[in-house]
């Protein structure tokens, strides 16, 4: 159950003879959405002495990780893979507990597995041993080149996540100190071309450079530093939350309340309040004006620009400027759940198709829904049978698809599109699945639009190509607003959650202490 904080009535008044001295009140930081970064920032923002309060326009926390609940089944709307589980513990150690007291995180083995159109598997695990067993079945000749790609994703790893991850590049001289890093590194090169340095066979090159796309990446034009999510697994390992991904939205509401700090749904920001160039607050649809000392934004940052501050309060990111942006991929997502349990299925399933570099192509490029589809299959109930009823299944699919600059009418082709992936679970994966399934729902481009506020419906914002990176990104505070922040996956680092989590990190850095502002 979420614990909400809500704002308190005024009660009677005590006698003025007996009223004691009002301590002094904290700086107030609001927080714009209550996606990961946004629920992160406000636990670190509280940690620092501020008066936190976080606003969602929708009916529960979570922004692209919200629940949906029906018909007995439970369905994680967005993230379903943690990795890097420290930055969640960081934030619990912040308030002095301990995580695995509210979350009981629990790690896959395989990570994923990996079916090719033919109907062959690939187990990928973080076993150094399994893995080379694994390659050494598709092509033995690759095995050595497997090790040495993966000592180029720690090297990655080492500059891009342990190094630069949290430096809030909030100058151009930031920049300048990492590039002879990332010259070093070939940071110029895509993750599929840095990969087919040292792969050869081309179903393991689609096994090791599929990473980008779970942040909303080409793997033919992200940075190869992005190389780098390869061996942040096998480092730490993929982990479920038990109860799904919104334990860990609940976790994070618990201790924004346990630290003082509000949650307030349905609560709708029209605009930011701008004195000169300095952000002092927030408007509500409503018509409340919200004063605050700090304004923290993670709503999509193309939005929150576009939408929520004047034109000429903007210098660097213009309307014209943003339209120019080029931005992630959508995504098509089916959640549905089964009158039976399909036991041979593990809890992550990717799909590769015919194509590769073709599709890619498609959803990136030439932005068309193209006849074939990659997809990710998620079975959460394969770990957690809670999920959903007894002897039942909860699962979802997801394809990658172009964003809302294709010419889709997503009205009329998300069932037709869902039928033709039904049919293909059916034929493959999940037999049987026409007359199995007992409850479903769609999300589509339009929902990544129109419920979420997501720019052009880009499930992650701008695409993580290098020179939308690190300094070309939009920086995590404000290069156009005083005391406006930005989290999230718009921002320095990127999505996913290590992404999203550190962009609040970030934030340690840029922030002024509350108490400078008391």
């Amino acid at each position: 159950m979420l614990t909400v904080v809500k704002e308190s009535g005024v009660g009677p008044r005590a006698p003025a003879t007996a009223e004691p001295a009002k301590a002094p009140q904290k700086p107030h930081a609001v927080v714009i959405g209550s996606g990961f970064g946004g629920l992160a920032a406000a636990v670190r923002l509280g940690a620092r002495g501020y008066r936190v309060t976080v606003l969602e326009r929708l009916d529960a926390p979570g922004g692209r990780a919200y629940v949906f609940r029906q018909d007995g089944f439970t369905f994680d709307a967005g993230p379903t893979i943690v990795t890097a589980p420290f930055l969640f513990e960081e934030l619990w150690q912040l308030c002095g507990r301990r995580m695995a007291d509210d979350v009981d995180l629990r790690p896959l083995d395989p990570f994923y597995r990996i079916r090719f159109d033919d109907g062959a598997t690939f187990d990928y695990s973080g076993d150094p041993a399994a893995m080379r067993a694994a390659i050494a079945r598709v092509s033995p000749d690759d095995v050595a080149g497997y090790e040495r790609f993966m000592a180029a994703s720690e090297r990655h790893f080492r500059i891009g996540f342990e190094k630069l991850g949290d430096v809030s590049f909030g100058s151009w001289t930031d920049m300048a100190r990492v590039l002879p890093d990332l010259v070093k590194l070939q940071g110029y090169r895509s993750v599929y071309n840095l990969v087919a340095k040292y792969i050869r066979d081309e179903r393991l090159r689609r096994v090791f450079s599929f990473h980008p796309l779970l942040i909303g990446g080409d793997p033919f034009s992200a940075t190869s530093v992005y190389s780098l999510i390869a061996f942040l697994e096998r480092q730490w390992g993929v982990h479920f939350a038990m109860g799904g991904t919104g334990r860990l939205v609940a976790g994070l509401v618990d201790l924004i309340a346990g630290q003082g700090g509000r949650l307030r749904l349905g609560a709708e920001v029209s605009r930011i309040l701008v004195k000169g160039r300095r952000a002092v607050g927030v408007a509500l649809a409503s018509g409340e004006v919200i004063p605050a000392e700090v304004v923290v934004s993670n709503a999509d940052t193309a939005w929150t620009y576009r939408n929520l501050l004047p034109e000429e309060a903007r210098r660097r990111w213009s309307d014209r400027r943003l339209e120019r942006t080029r931005y992630s991929m959508s995504l098509f997502l089916w959640y549905f759940g089964t009158k039976r349990r399909y036991e041979d299925v593990p809890h992550h399933t990717i799909l590769m198709g015919p194509r590769y570099r073709g599709l890619i192509a498609d959803i990136f490029k030439r932005k068309v829904l193209a006849e074939d589809f990659s997809l990710y299959l998620h079975r959460p109930s394969a770990t957690d049978p809670s999920l959903a009823p007894p002897g039942c299944d909860a699962f979802y699919v997801l394809s990658p698809v172009p964003n809302l600059e294709a010419a889709v009418d997503w009205r009329a082709s998300a069932e037709p599109y869902r039928k033709r992936l039904a049919a293909y679970l059916d034929s493959t994966l999940l037999p049987g699945l026409e007359d199995s399934v007992v409850t479903s729902r769609l999300m589509t481009p339009l929902d990544f639009q129109d419920r979420l506020l997501s720019y052009r419906g880009a499930a992650f914002g701008m695409e993580p190509i290098l020179t939308q990176s690190a300094w070309f990104r939009p920086h995590n505070r404000s290069e156009d607003i005083e005391h406006l922040y930005i989290v999230g996956a718009g921002t320095h680092p990127g999505a996913g959650l290590p992404g999203v989590l550190t962009s609040a990190k970030v934030l340690d850095k840029v922030v002024p202490d509350a108490a400078a502002l008391a």
